[in-house]
């Protein structure tokens, strides 16, 4: 076979040479002939709908604003607001006077924290007659499940009234469980019910705080108490979530409970009246977020909700970026899924005021659980961006930077030593409002993801000491668990946005849109949050 010589050129014809200067000159055509007609009006039209959504969003910031100020000034505690009397011995009655309370405490496989809640549980000030702790494990590993249920056993042993728990299978998931747990015999005679989550800790008065408010005053139905979280200083990603969770408890679940005795009940340290869970129609499967379903349905037959922010319950942030990601799609799935559910049977009924209806169908689902997040992501993450490429489409100033700056820093009153951190929580949130988004649609859409329940990892003590000592660390690295293409894609394209901007743009969105594009690529890389050594 003849060699070609090394030095030799390989000729091609003209007809096969095709120059970067002819295909950028076609795609430069094709760009044209497809801008006026119909990426400049698709483009207007997404400006309009996403200046509609973000003026829907400053009016609701700006409402619950003034109502949350008339409330610390004029005081209006939920105890002046309602009936509150201290519980109080009876000489002929002896305990029998005090109300029989169940503490439902739902746990899977929570090696890292079971000791603590059910600690705590069992440390609550009460009559011992008088409660009942209930441990519903669901875990699947049998050296988690024998490590519970000798804990409960100990506690026994002190001659604490406490019932382990299981099932033969997870149908449900908590909600299976926290349903299962109310068909034992036992839970007959109980008046109320105090449900805690395997990370949560109240403190030993909890009950005393709260059970007067149910004892007093018939028409409620729950107390929920605020969060308190033990671990927000442990990196940067869980000082962002306590900014956000800080605004939720101290202005949306605050002016909820002082404007329409209504908000969603969070889950966990809380306490129910047993007949109106049974009223309401118990625990429901359906959606991922069982405790917001359940407490729409109690409010839908007339049932009253009282938040108390002084009463504070200790638990733990997700540290882990994995972890996070998991439960902020179970957040914004299963609200959008169950408002799709709803949103008639709310319109539908009959026993609550057209207003209060507004209220929930609009604020509290609407607003606040699908716009909220639609808006974020498709507004600042990819129509304003694509504007740089369309010159013809103009987002005005009040849109662009007005409105979002008043939002922002009205969601930054609840964490005020955290104000400095202000800029990184915009584009931390942002990369968030990704997922946010995608779950926004599955839960509307009803697709595949909708019914996910990945339990979020708690890690409790265990981090600490895997860091003690001065032994190094070795880290694992998984590269299909650090990094996440979606982040990465979008990260890239706001870089392309910037770099275009930056060399043919008027508008100077190129300073947002490489901050926020190494945000999303910081995150696509997976260094975000705690990383757990794997030894």
């Amino acid at each position: 076979m003849e060699q070609i010589p090394v030095n030799s050129r390989i000729i091609i014809p003209s007809s096969f040479q095709v120059s970067q200067d002819d295909i950028t000159g076609q795609i430069g055509l094709i760009w044209q002939q497809i801008k006026a007609p119909l990426i400049v009006p698709l483009l207007k039209v997404m400006v309009v709908l996403c200046l509609a959504m973000s003026l829907m969003l400053f009016v609701e910031r700006v409402y619950m604003g003034i109502v949350i100020v008339f409330i610390k000034l004029f005081r209006r505690k939920p105890e002046k607001k309602y009936k509150w009397e201290p519980m109080k011995d009876d000489v002929e009655l002896g305990n029998s006077a005090y109300p029989m309370v169940l503490v439902q405490i739902p746990m899977y496989n929570e090696k890292e924290v079971y000791q603590l809640s059910i600690g705590a549980a069992c440390g609550l000030s009460w009559p011992a007659d008088r409660i009942i702790i209930q441990v519903l494990d669901d875990s699947t590993d049998p050296t988690i499940k024998s490590l519970v249920q000798l804990e409960c056993q100990r506690w026994a042993s002190k001659g604490v009234n406490i019932k382990y728990e299981i099932r033969d299978n997870r149908n449900g998931y908590k909600a299976g469980a926290l349903k299962e747990g109310m068909k034992h015999s036992y839970v007959k005679q109980c008046d109320f019910v105090a449900i805690f989550d395997a990370d949560f800790q109240p403190e030993p008065d909890f009950l005393w705080r709260s059970v007067p408010f149910l004892v007093n005053n018939p028409e409620i139905a729950l107390v929920q108490a605020r969060w308190k979280f033990v671990n927000s200083d442990e990196c940067l990603m869980t000082r962002m979530q306590e900014m956000s969770l800080d605004y939720h408890f101290l202005v949306e679940q605050e002016v909820g409970s002082a404007t329409y005795a209504f908000f969603g009940f969070n889950g966990t340290a809380g306490v129910w009246r047993i007949s109106a869970l049974n009223e309401a129609g118990g625990w429901k499967d359906r959606t991922t977020v069982e405790d917001m379903d359940l407490a729409v349905r109690a409010s839908l037959k007339g049932w009253k909700f009282v938040y108390v922010g002084d009463l504070q319950v200790k638990n733990e942030l997700p540290s882990t970026f994995k972890a996070y990601r998991y439960q902020q799609h179970r957040w914004s799935c299963g609200p959008a899924n169950l408002f799709k559910k709803m949103a008639m049977e709310i319109i539908r009924n009959k026993k609550v005021s057209l207003w209060k209806k507004f209220y929930v169908i609009y604020s509290f689902f609407f607003v606040r659980k699908i716009v909220a997040h639609l808006v974020t992501f498709i507004f600042y993450c990819v129509v304003l961006p694509a504007t740089v490429f369309v010159p013809e489409v103009e987002v005005p100033k009040w849109g662009a930077v007005y409105i979002p700056s008043i939002i922002t820093i009205l969601n930054s009153v609840g964490t005020p030593r955290s104000f400095h951190l202000l800029i990184f929580w915009i584009l931390f949130e942002n990369v968030m409002s990704l997922h946010r988004t995608k779950a926004t649609f599955i839960g509307l859409l009803e697709a595949g993801r909708v019914n996910e329940w990945v339990v979020t990892e708690k890690l409790g003590d265990a981090l600490k000491s895997k860091l003690g000592g001065k032994a190094p660390r070795k880290f694992r690295i998984r590269i299909g668990e650090r990094i996440h293409l979606l982040e990465l894609a979008v990260g890239a394209y706001l870089s392309f946005c910037g770099c275009y901007d930056m060399a043919f743009g008027k508008n100077r969105y190129f300073i947002f849109l490489f901050m926020q594009s190494f945000a999303f690529i910081i995150a696509g890389v997976g260094y975000v949050g705690t990383i757990v050594p794997t030894s």
